[in-house]
Formats: C-alpha cells, structure tokens, sequence
C-alpha cells in the first residue's frame, strides 16, 4: 500500500515505529495531489511550504503520547479560519481573506499535532450538496470524474476518497457531510449538536452547523472525534459534557442492539440500488445480532419545508456582516445562490410574515424532535439510505434551485433535531458509484453509533474500495 492510501492508524502506528517520516508522508501526499487534483479540483488553497517545515519539526519531536495526531496530513474545508492561511468559503467576496486567528477545530488539529496540507472546496457559504455552486470550479467525484462529489463539503469528502490527505474535516448543516461520503464512498460523522466548537467556522444557520471528520475509518473518525470535541469557553453552544475516549471504547459488537427502519425512508423515490444495498446492510447487521424493527418517522418532505425557511433565515443574518466593510468584497459579488437565500430569508423575518413562516418553522421542529425521541424510547439507533440516489452527473443542479434540499431529505430531519449520525459504504451501483448507509442515535450516543459502524465495516470489504485513477 501507498503511504497516501493510509488511514490515520496506519499512518500513526508507520510513523511511531519508523517505517517512514513525516516529512516522507506529507511529501508524498502533495506528490498525490499534483498528479491527480487538476482533474478533481479537490482543494482552494495549498500549504505546502509550512506543511513541509512542520513535518521536520514533527519529526524530531517523536512526542505520539500528549500528539496524538503527530505528523498526519489533513485537509480542512474552506469554511474554518485559518490564521495566516486563505479562507475563502469559496465564495469571491473573501477570496483574498486571511484570518488573523485559527477556527477551535484548527487550533486542536495543530495542537494535536496534525499537519495542514491545504483548504477545501466546498459549495460557496456551504450554500447546496454539491460542490458546483463554488465561485471557483467544480470539484469532481474521483468515483466517476463526470460527478458530482455532492457537498457542501465535497472537496473534502473527494479529497480523503481520492487519497490527497489522510483525513479531512467538513461541516454540516444538513447533510454537509454524511451526504458528500455517501457519493465518494468514505466515512463522514455528524456529532451532536454542539459537541464540536463552532467557533471560527464561517457560519451558514448557526443552530445547526455542526464540523465533523470525513475520513477513510470508522475508527479514524473516532480518533478525530475525541480530538475535537469538548467546552469551548469561546462558543456558548458547545456543551458542557465531558468527552471520551471514542476510540479506546470501541468495540465491535451489536448483539442485541434494537435498530429501527423507518417506512419513510425506504419509498419510491429512493433509487432501486440504493434501496437494495441498504436492504442487504441492515439484513447483514440482523445476522450479526441486530434486533431489527420496522418504526415510522414523520415524512421526511415536511424536513425540507421546516429546514428551508429556518436556513434562509439564519442565512439571512450571518451573510449581513459581508457588507464591504468589515470583511471582504462588496455584496455584489455574492452568487445566485446565496442572493436567493438571503431574499428568501429577509422575506421569512420580516414584518408580517415573522409568526407566518419563521415562528411556524420553529414549531414544527420541536415536533420533529419530539417524535425522534419517541422513536428512541423503541429502539437504540435508527438505520436508513443517507441519500436518495448515488453521485449525479456534473451539471445537475442547473436550474434545480432545491436541489440540496432534495439531496438531503434523508439526513436534514435528525440535523434539525441535533441528533448525531453517520455515513458508510454499503455498497456500489452498476456504474462503480458508492452507496451511502446512514446511522442515526440521540444525542450523545456518538459512541453507540460509532460501534455498530465499526461491526458492519469490520464484516465487510467496501470500505477497502479505492478509484481508479
């Protein structure tokens, strides 16, 4: 195996014991990403030189102990503050942008001893599933280079797919993650609400951003988990329950674990081999001592309603600081999409129309929690597809302004609700394109979720899958 194929354990455990150096890997890493990144535009801006210089320093520390991710390349989206670093959320209006501080996500990454190899793209503000609304480019899904690696984090789920980092970081409002893995085929963990600082991401609808790893395990994406997540005096919202060691805790069991499917998610408007593939996953996890139930959510369309007007409202708000004053370029520069979002938003809060859309939205988001919580009084977890189709051809979001919202029904109800959840290959389409399986628990139960992902990988090859590139 290549070093840039390495998960972050193999990287960790070659580094520890000296079958390589950092600089060795991070070298080869930036080798990846200039032979093969000019056809999937995985990545806005390099770090190559400071990189390099911190793969040296990394490797006359040797300190694995209190570093635990000591000398490991990562990629972050373009979302997260980096000081001295471009920050653009691919969007022109902070293209030249460089931050004078570091996101707490980055900041416990360098702390961590990780190495920046370089920003991702993403949709612009985080604003669709696709990565095609970028001001820049389109990245391309290294499954099928005339696909869509879906998004907002798409270039960093193509990034960790494609072998041009050993993990990543992305951010989900809706589906921002789990839904870019499900189409590249890697592993994308949602925390609960909260329990990752927001502080120093470039904020879309704050009361639901969530950043969160992308990475080629499950066990890498416990490892990153425990990194980042805990109280940041510096986010209100960060919560105050003590953290653990995911990794070290978990173990690959799920005998007697009840695992609810519900009706709503398997209808006729998920693709035929979507659908087949989650059905052999959740009939796999049942031989394996999974107590499988069938449970009935709310719809997820009545999602989209509530998530839209919410979104565009929180939207509406956070982008009003991008006035040409304080940060960036002129408003002007903001694209189509996010000049529909914030129209959109301003109707929803303003005068007249407040109680009519925002206040109702809000309400019946309560009711989405409330019949979550009556569906964890039945069961420990809740299994179904995370997309309704596998990666879309580029170009498919040409006049189709809900497109994100369509791409995310499966995911957006448990990110209004705060719940945690994962994404992982169950399988691939005809056309050799991934198929997503998502794992929803209450909140808190990262640690559940994170054992019975890591039963259903250890019991199958998928994840083992690389492109052809």
């Amino acid at each position: 195996m290549e070093l840039h194929q390495l998960s972050i354990l193999q990287a960790k455990d070659g580094l520890k014991k000296g079958k390589f150096s950092a600089k060795e890997l991070v070298g080869l890493v930036f080798e990846r990403i200039k032979k093969i990144d000019k056809k999937i535009k995985a990545f806005v801006t390099l770090n190559e030189k400071e990189a390099l210089a911190q793969a040296e320093k990394a490797d006359q520390v040797k300190d694995f102990e209190k570093k635990p991710l000591l000398g490991i390349p990562i990629a972050v989206k373009d979302n997260f503050c980096t000081c001295g670093l471009r920050t653009t959320a691919s969007s022109n209006i902070l293209k030249n942008y460089i931050p004078v501080y570091d996101a707490t996500v980055v900041e416990k990454l360098k702390t961590a001893g990780a190495i920046l190899v370089g920003k991702t793209n993403m949709d612009a503000w985080a604003h669709g599933s696709s990565t095609e609304t970028s001001d820049f480019f389109t990245t391309r899904n290294p499954w099928n280079l005339d696909c869509l690696p879906g998004g907002s984090s798409g270039g960093s789920a193509a990034a960790v797919a494609a072998d041009m980092c050993i993990g990543a970081i992305g951010s989900e409002t809706a589906g921002s993650i789990r839904q870019p893995a499900a189409w590249c085929g890697t592993v994308g963990l949602k925390p609960t609400y909260g329990r990752i600082s927001r502080y120093g991401l470039i904020a879309m609808g704050s009361s639901l951003d969530c950043p969160g790893p992308i990475t080629k395990t499950v066990e890498d994406a416990a490892l990153l988990l425990g990194i980042l997540a805990g109280k940041d005096e510096k986010d209100a919202t960060t919560l105050p329950k003590s953290t653990e060691n995911y990794l070290k805790k978990m173990i690959p069991a799920i005998e007697g674990i009840k695992i609810g499917i519900p009706r709503e998610y398997f209808t006729s408007g998920i693709q035929k081999e979507v659908l087949e593939n989650v059905w052999q996953a959740v009939k796999l996890l049942e031989k394996m001592g999974g107590k499988i139930r069938e449970i009935s959510l709310l719809d997820p369309k009545y999602s989209v309603a509530v998530y839209t007007i919410i979104q565009r409202s929180e939207v509406s708000s956070n982008l009003a600081r991008y006035d040409g004053i304080r940060f960036g370029e002129g408003r002007e520069k903001f694209g189509q999409e996010a000049k529909r979002r914030i129209m959109l938003g301003t109707y929803t809060l303003s005068a007249g129309y407040y109680d009519q859309y925002y206040a109702k939205a809000q309400k019946v988001r309560t009711l989405i929690c409330q019949d979550f919580d009556k569906a964890f009084q039945e069961v420990d977890l809740i299994i179904g597809p995370t997309s309704p189709s596998v990666a879309l051809p580029v170009g498919a979001t040409k006049d189709s302004f809900m497109f994100g919202e369509l791409q995310d029904i499966l995911v957006e109800s448990s990110s209004l609700a705060g719940l945690p959840g994962i994404n992982i290959c169950c399988g691939f389409s005809p056309e050799n394109l991934p198929i997503g399986l998502q794992i929803i628990g209450p909140k808190f139960s990262e640690q559940l979720i994170l054992q019975v992902a890591l039963s259903y990988q250890q019991a199958t090859e998928w994840h083992r899958r690389k492109p052809n590139l």
